[in-house]
């Protein structure tokens, strides 16, 4: 006589329901997530309809009131953002200042979690990390202030350079447009390399200790197992870093832009983003901004789902 064979509780009571009473305390932890994505993620949605209405904020005893109360101009909004040249030249430098950080700041991390890698001494390498990521916690008003006050016509960078002979007058690096964008980089980097050096740092950890020894017997020199062992290894947290870095490029540092740029620079450095805060809250036009900001979203959305596909039919690699 075979013994039967042995049927898990969970099998024996099958369904979602039997599952749930098992489980609701699991499920009852859900809940302030739950509400929280409903009212900061879901409920405002409804807002996107302002952008194909004339919307007046008086219309109505509330907002939802003034929405459909409003009247309905269908895409008439996005057709009068794109007439205008200055929407135009703020979509050309969005994309412009976003594509220099990623050209430039983007493998920064990934040198710079390869050096501290490397460092023998323990106690070392973890003062220059914690130097180099605290930046990270300072706000941009903050950092704003730093570099105004260095990069002022009497502070420390225009005394040595005019000291030094070779300009011999200040440089206006918050008001020269050929500089500002370059310093927009630079002071993002300064901010953020130390911090994103640690998603890096954390790959590095998980790579094989016995690849490095294998290599080390077979002859393989530092470079070749840089080469062949550990950008192997990381390669998928690169690749899911560049994708999420690549669907961000719609946001080229609104925070940033706007506590250090001036009307001098609008036309280098006025984004999508800063475009939408001064004309719907400066200018009140609220039709205008949403209508600007569903296209920014649309947009970042496609180049999400593009970038993925990219990544997934070349490398064989992907989020999802």
């Amino acid at each position: 006589m075979t013994q039967s064979a042995y049927t898990p509780p969970i099998l024996r009571k099958s369904g979602f329901r039997a599952y749930f009473r098992r489980n609701y305390d699991m499920y009852l932890l859900l809940i302030p997530g739950l509400l929280y994505a409903l009212m900061f993620r879901l409920l405002p949605l409804l807002g996107i309809s302002i952008a194909f209405v004339d919307y007046n904020m008086f219309a109505g005893s509330n907002p939802i009131k003034a929405i459909l109360a409003s009247k309905f101009v269908g895409i008439e909004n996005f057709t009068r953002v794109f007439r205008k040249a200055d929407f135009r030249q703020a979509l050309s430098n969005t994309f412009t200042i976003s594509f220099m950080k990623i050209v430039v700041l983007f493998p920064l991390p990934i040198l710079f979690a390869l050096i501290i890698h490397s460092l023998r001494s323990v106690k070392f390498k973890r003062v220059v990390q914690t130097i180099v990521y605290i930046p990270h916690f300072f706000s941009w008003v903050v950092v704003s202030g730093i570099f105004m006050q260095i990069l002022s016509s009497g502070g420390l960078i225009n005394t040595a350079l005019l000291r030094s002979g070779l300009f011999s007058e200040p440089v206006k690096f918050f008001m020269d447009q050929k500089i500002f964008r370059w310093l927009l980089i630079f002071t993002d980097g300064w901010k953020e390399i130390g911090w994103s050096t640690i998603v890096n740092l954390a790959a590095l950890a998980g790579v094989d200790q016995e690849l490095y020894e294998a290599a080390v017997i077979d002859g393989a020199r530092k470079m070749q197992q840089l080469l062949y062992i550990t950008l192997p290894c990381i390669l998928s947290t690169i690749i899911l870093m560049l994708i999420m870095r690549v669907g961000s490029v719609m946001d080229a540092g609104f925070s940033q832009i706007l506590v250090m740029y001036n009307a001098t620079v609008y036309k280098v450095s006025d984004i999508i983003q800063t475009y939408v805060y001064r004309i719907g809250l400066g200018k009140m036009d609220f039709s205008l901004g949403t209508a600007v900001g569903l296209f920014n979203s649309a947009v970042a959305f496609v180049l999400v789902i593009s970038t993925n596909m990219i990544s997934r039919k070349t490398l064989g690699k992907s989020i999802w």
